[in-house]
């Protein structure tokens, strides 16, 4: 085998399988290059797209360290944001490990009790898990977590921008952090990730208490020279039905995966692609584990087919070689964009592509300002989500869970130099936890109280275990076989005769509901109907908004062909939105309705804070609704572009003075979102919620510009 960059430096053994097991006549210069930084004991962060040989490339010199250092009990953590994902690089993982005389194993929620006590009595010396699953290892009755993480060196963050953007991130930090509490040492942390726009913070936030130490980090990222420009294409096709009939008519005989953004919609293409005779398969997550799983086998195996998923797939997950990725609709940013157009290209001989299929005027335009971004080669800065003291609140109670009793003086140290709360705003937390009896305290110890044991007690506190809010599901069976789970109101709903639903891109009678057991029975019907799943709208980037007002200003994505139906609805909603967009003002619009609209282009968080500003100064602009999206803010109907201008002077006199933050308004329909705020004052929970709600910095670069005016 040819020496390249650092391979001399991996243990024997692993040089021997790499170049006789695997066969490789080299190693890819992600791999190389992150060698020495590894052996090193550097927290890295690695870049390269899809299929770029991440995994290897943290795993060859962790296990030259673990061999050469004589790593013992379990060393290695590998998280994953998805089960599945841990699914699959488990054989791949545990092969590798075997080359060196060491083990590898999964653990997740579906884990069953018998594989969870083999884990304790003989640890492997690789873990691949999630953070819920290691926050209930710390919690667990059954076992010692002195003992189970003792000997943890390492940790391996699997698409580290998927728990970053979201608390999910903060939540594995703070978990992370407790365990090398527990180990007595800084662990080494490696993230994997496709391109990111900000890999350097990016890792600094990975670091957590070791940037505070000192301990070195790098971003690995060689430059693999010029890529092959991919393929994609824009299409617009007006509905789902159509979007089937495209996709079923396209690339006959070839691998296609079809990404679409909601469940709903997922389901209905399916249903039919079905009715027209291709063969074809569904993922999304509240499909039952095994029907998804059995879906993603038999698609990875056959050829002439397609699978139609939402976001489940985009992260790894290799259920074969790919001809065809198909969007419907569009993403919410350039990262994922990224991730599905890296599902194919991966043989040799083909190349990346991805058609998007349009069912509306709003989908239309986002694919069109999304691609404007990707020509541009901007990629979405990953920035965790402000001011997590739900996190912090719901990390003081597993701590407390954890050790039995923690003292009022020292829990603090378990999360030094972890950006999750100042030291006032611990003590807040503390503070209102004991108040509310979440926490008892005694002589200067805290213990978990009885509130807590009354909310989140059952099942071994498994609801504390997680940060994310699952909406309750009813599970849909037919005979023994779980199909998956709906929606609670889907099946409230009055309806004239049968109660009829899509699932699995399946259509189902429902024959009985068990209301106490949260079941509904169901058998095959010739008929089929919607089903929905309850959603909150997802806001968009300032980058995306202002790049679909720059679309409808004129300009273009480069090297993005457009078909003749993308060409005609583009030139029809330019003309439709040519008042409402300028090259540097905002517009105020009085539509034909008589209604006022102020198009800001600013994207919601941004907008939110604008009405909570206008509120503060000058509240007889805003219309009593205080409606805002993405793009617009309605505004009572005697508003001025004059009045509108001197009282966004006003906000920004106020900023500057630092008089107001102008935080968003928020209202207790969207306290519930946030999960823990229970455990936070009811002000503090509120100041949490808007802080995350908000963009000030957009705000006010809006507010700086001129306004004008026109009607419609």
């Amino acid at each position: 085998m040819t020496n390249v960059g650092g391979f001399d430096a991996l243990n024997p053994v692993v040089q021997h399988h790499v170049a006789n097991t695997l066969g490789w006549p080299g190693l890819r210069p992600l791999q190389s290059e992150a060698i020495a930084p590894v052996l090193r004991g550097d927290d890295c962060l690695m870049l390269a797209p899809t299929a770029g040989g991440k995994t290897e490339a943290a795993m060859f010199p962790l296990l030259t360290r673990m061999a050469e250092e004589e790593w013992t009990g379990t060393s290695i953590l590998y998280v994953c944001p998805l089960r599945a994902l841990l699914n699959n690089l488990e054989p791949r993982v545990a092969s590798y490990a075997g080359w060196v005389g060491r083990t590898a194993s999964v653990r997740h929620g579906d884990t069953t009790a018998g594989a969870r006590k083999r884990q304790i009595l003989d640890r492997p010396d690789i873990l691949l898990t999630t953070p819920e699953s290691l926050e209930s290892m710390l919690v667990s009755t059954l076992a010692n977590p002195r003992q189970i993480f003792a000997d943890v060196r390492a940790v391996v963050v699997d698409e580290v921008h998927a728990f970053a953007g979201d608390d999910r991130g903060w939540h594995l930090l703070a978990v992370l952090e407790r365990i090398a509490h527990l180990s007595g040492n800084p662990l080494q942390r490696i993230g994997l990730s496709a391109t990111v726009g900000n890999a350097p913070e990016l890792l600094a936030w990975l670091q957590g208490s070791n940037r505070v130490r000192g301990i070195r980090s790098t971003v690995v990222a060689p430059d693999s020279g010029p890529a092959a420009i991919p393929d994609l294409q824009l299409d617009f096709v007006g509905s789902d039905a159509n979007a089937a009939k495209v996709v079923a008519a396209l690339h006959r005989g070839e691998k296609r995966l079809v990404f679409a953004d909601s469940r709903r919609t997922v389901e209905k293409v399916s249903l039919g692609l079905r009715d027209l005779g291709t063969e074809t398969f569904v993922s999304h997550s509240s499909l039952s584990v095994d029907s998804r799983r059995q879906a993603e086998t038999a698609f990875s195996e056959a050829r002439d087919c397609v699978i139609v998923s939402t976001s489940t797939l985009e992260l790894g997950i290799d259920v074969g070689d790919l001809d065809r990725v198909i969007q419907i609709g569009a993403p919410q940013t350039v990262a994922s964009l990224l991730q599905r157009l890296g599902r194919t290209g991966r043989r040799p001989g083909t190349s990346r592509n991805m058609l998007f299929l349009s069912t509306d005027d709003a989908q239309f335009l986002r694919a069109c300002g999304l691609l404007l971004l990707w020509s541009e080669g901007y990629v979405e800065p990953v920035v965790p989500p402000p001011s997590p003291l739900h996190v912090a609140a719901q990390q003081l109670l597993g701590l407390t869970l954890q050790e039995r009793r923690v003292g009022t003086a020292t829990w603090p140290e378990w999360f030094a130099g972890l950006e999750l709360a100042t030291p006032e705003d611990w003590q807040e937390i503390s503070a209102w936890l004991v108040q509310t009896a979440h926490l008892d305290s005694d002589q200067d110890m805290l213990f978990m109280g009885p509130e807590s044991e009354r909310k989140y007690g059952g099942i071994h506190y498994r609801d504390l275990m997680a940060v994310f809010t699952a909406d309750p599901q009813v599970v849909i069976l037919h005979g023994r076989e779980e199909v998956g789970s709906v929606d609670p109101m889907l099946l409230q709903r009055k309806v004239e005769g049968p109660r009829l639903l899509t699932l699995g891109g399946r259509a189902w009678q429902v024959n009985y509901i068990d209301w106490k057991r949260h079941r509904a029975y169901v058998e095959p019907s010739a008929t089929a109907a919607d089903s929905k799943w309850a959603s909150m709208p997802q806001p968009e980037a300032y980058a995306l908004s202002d790049a679909t007002r720059r679309i409808l200003l004129g300009q273009e994505p480069s090297g993005v062909p457009l078909s003749k139906r993308s060409v005609a609805k583009l030139a029809e909603l330019r003309e439709e939105y040519v008042s409402r967009v300028a090259g540097v003002s905002t517009v105020l619009v009085r539509e034909a309705t008589g209604r006022l609209r102020w198009w800001t282009w600013a994207g919601a968080r941004a907008n939110s804070v604008l009405v909570a500003a206008l509120l503060k100064v000058a509240p007889e602009l805003v219309d009593e609704t205080r409606a805002y999206n993405n793009w617009q803010i309605a505004l009572r109907g005697d508003t001025t572009a004059v009045s509108l201008g001197a009282a966004l002077q006003q906000v920004l006199a106020l900023a500057t003075e630092g008089a107001a933050d102008f935080l968003p308004q928020i209202d207790e329909r969207a306290l519930k979102t946030l999960k823990f705020s229970e455990l936070l004052s009811p002000a503090m929970a509120k100041d949490t919620l808007a802080r995350r709600n908000g963009d000030l910095g957009v705000a006010l670069d809006i507010a700086a510009r001129p306004v004008s005016s026109a009607f419609v």
